[in-house]
């Protein structure tokens, strides 16, 4: 009852590399193995339903199945370099006008904004640390001024 808790087995792994990153569960659900094993006929069906006009929730049903949701595309827009809470306020300006001239939509623009904003707000938090760690390196014991 007072034995001391421990491992019952030796750390680390003694029988190999283990399972590889990245790599797939092996059993699929049998489902998945047909899907995947008509993946190309079923899209060939689709493509001919969708030029003919045919079922078209079937259409959506195996297209979802088949091809992944798309993501969204990256934003390619060249801000300066951030250090300051300044440049934070030039890179703001740089999306707001990259929106006005349709280069990016208001959806990313908003996206950049909403970054931009953290981005300051991180700096923001960096300068008020460093601020505070310099008011107390003055106020600490020893190194208050002496009253005349």
């Amino acid at each position: 009852m007072n034995k001391p808790r421990g491992r019952p087995f030796p750390p680390g792994n003694t029988t190999g590399r283990g399972r590889p990153p990245g790599s797939r569960n092996k059993a699929k659900s049998p489902a998945q193995q047909l899907l995947e094993d008509y993946a190309l006929p079923l899209m060939r069906k689709c493509l001919s339903l969708a030029l003919h006009d045919g079922d078209r929730s079937a259409l959506r049903m195996c297209m979802d199945r088949i091809s992944a949701v798309r993501r969204e595309d990256c934003i390619r827009l060249s801000l300066p370099r951030i250090t300051t809470v300044q440049d934070v306020g030039m890179a703001m300006e740089k999306v707001t006008q990259a929106i006005g001239r349709g280069k990016i939509t208001p959806v990313e623009g908003e996206t950049l904004i909403n970054i931009l904003g953290g981005r300051a707000r991180i700096i923001q938090n960096a300068e008020m640390e460093s601020r505070l760690e310099k008011l107390e390196e003055i106020v600490s014991p020893g190194k208050l001024p002496r009253a005349a």
